[in-house]
């Protein structure tokens, strides 16, 4: 909140707008103050290990891998993962799920439908910040190196 305040220390404000409907100008002079609240935020996200977990011959078409993700600063409250190609420029899924967790330490598991190398964006995410970690993974049917 802006609000109008009698210190004659505090230094001016003008503000302009533009009207976008007929060219109006509005002018506001004073003096203004406000208070501002820093948050810590997520600070760094880091992928500690990959698990190849292992399923039954009728589940092989899919290989799901475990990331075990730590993160410092604030909690998160959600997680993306984006699955690119090897030089993780071209997007091929995205996948973001809600969290509650009270430690920034969470595994991610992810599904994988064929063999292949593979680009990793892990984002963690609350309602000021965000942190990503990538790695590179390569998926061989119901390996993974």
């Amino acid at each position: 909140t802006i609000e109008p305040s009698s210190n004659p220390d505090s230094s001016a404000v003008e503000t302009t707008e533009d009207n976008p409907d007929g060219g109006c100008h509005i002018y506001r002079y004073g003096y203004y103050r406000t208070d501002i609240s820093i948050v810590e935020g997520i600070l760094e996200v880091n992928i500690i290990q990959m698990t190849n977990i292992q399923m039954t011959e009728s589940q092989a078409e899919n290989s799901l891998v475990d990331f075990v993700v730590t993160c410092q600063g604030s909690l998160p409250t959600d997680v993306c993962t984006v699955v690119s190609d090897p030089t993780c420029q071209v997007s091929r899924s995205m996948v973001c799920d809600p969290i509650v967790t009270d430690k920034c330490h969470l595994t991610v598991r992810r599904a994988f439908d064929e063999p292949g190398t593979y680009c990793i964006n892990i984002t963690l995410g609350d309602d000021t910040s965000q942190a990503l970690a990538s790695a590179l993974i390569s998926v061989n049917g119901g390996e993974f190196a």
